[in-house]
């Protein structure tokens, strides 16, 4: 039996999560990230790919969901394509925010148990 008053608490808790989403919109836009030459290419890639629009009539969530990524990497392929700066085998670019957090979502995701938060450096006195 489902527990309607902790679904009602997760609802209400998801506004929060909004609403703190909210203020990071505000504070943080782009984020400069380095990758690698052969991950670029491949988003580049993805965004050059003509993908006809037939057959996706009945996809499951997980289609629907692995879809989704894949625009997601267009997109920062396009990025890349357009504001890249190519360094040896490296590509400097500026995501938006929200990109970059769709592939860390991603990578978190993938990653299962095996997942390790970065380490946050150690706070330095007088800070």
């Amino acid at each position: 039996m489902v527990d309607e008053k902790r679904y009602a608490l997760y609802r209400a808790e998801s506004k929060v999560l909004a609403a703190i989403g909210e203020h990071v919109h505000a504070q943080v836009g782009r984020v400069t990230v380095r990758l690698p030459k052969a991950v670029a290419q491949a988003a580049v890639d993805a965004w050059e790919r003509d993908d006809p629009d037939d057959g996706l009539r009945g996809e499951t969530v997980e289609q629907y969901e692995l879809r989704g990524r894949a625009g997601d990497v267009a997109l920062i392929g396009l990025v890349i394509s357009e504001h890249g700066r190519w360094e040896d085998e490296e590509v400097v670019v500026e995501l938006d925010v929200t990109s970059a957090g769709s592939a860390l979502l991603t990578y978190i995701e993938e990653a299962g148990p095996n997942y390790r938060p970065k380490e946050r450096p150690e706070e330095r006195p007088g800070r």
